[in-house]
């Protein structure tokens, strides 16, 4: 019988983004601001050939998340600021957290899995499927993949500005590439009782 093996998330090796889209009539003057992370922890606990049995808790810090590409500082500490304070509400809502128990995960193929977990944002909690491709490198898991989520099911209030002109739309695209490192192996579920 195989051992459940425990991983630990890498958090300098890995990293999380968030994509908003702009809309509105002055949209195409705006961008679409991407918003990333490397402040990402949790646990991974697999069977190295049952990934179906695999379950995972992923703790986001929300504060950490800051906005990427070509900005200036001002517009860039204006973006982080109402991100913080109107969007995520960081000081009440903390964390970001994501956890799928075993026997939520279906396999697509030898790394291709769907994960049906639960996202807890903006203090709400809803079922959330993210796929995800997996490898399993020595010691190493990797879990590169995606989501699609709308900011209005977890009670976010959509941000506008110029008078309603320029506002990010509902929908938000996030990609992770986790990098996890082993913690243990674990002997399997009755084997350890036995004399």
């Amino acid at each position: 019988m195989s051992r459940r093996v425990h991983y630990r998330i890498d958090s300098p090796a890995s990293r999380l983004s968030v994509r908003t889209f702009a809309g509105g009539a002055l949209s195409v003057f705006g961008h679409d601001p991407t918003f990333v992370t490397r402040d990402v922890r949790g646990e991974l606990t697999l069977v190295p050939d049952e990934l179906t049995s695999a379950s995972m808790r992923l703790v986001v810090n929300a504060e950490s998340l800051t906005l990427s590409g070509e900005v200036n500082d001002a517009d860039r500490r204006e973006i982080e600021r109402r991100t913080r304070q109107e969007v995520l509400d960081t000081a009440s809502h903390p964390e970001i957290i994501y956890e799928c128990p075993a026997g939520s995960v279906t396999a697509h193929g030898p790394t291709q899995l769907t994960l049906q977990g639960d996202l807890t944002l903006h203090g709400v909690t809803r079922p959330q499927p993210v796929s995800a491709r997996l490898f399993l490198t020595g010691d190493t898991v990797r879990a590169q993949g995606e989501a699609t989520l709308r900011q209005t099911d977890y009670g976010i209030r959509l941000v506008t500005a110029v008078g309603g002109m320029l506002r990010v739309k509902d929908e938000l695209q996030l990609s992770f590439d986790i990098v996890a490192r082993l913690v243990a192996e674990q002997e399997p579920a009755g084997l350890a009782d036995r004399t």
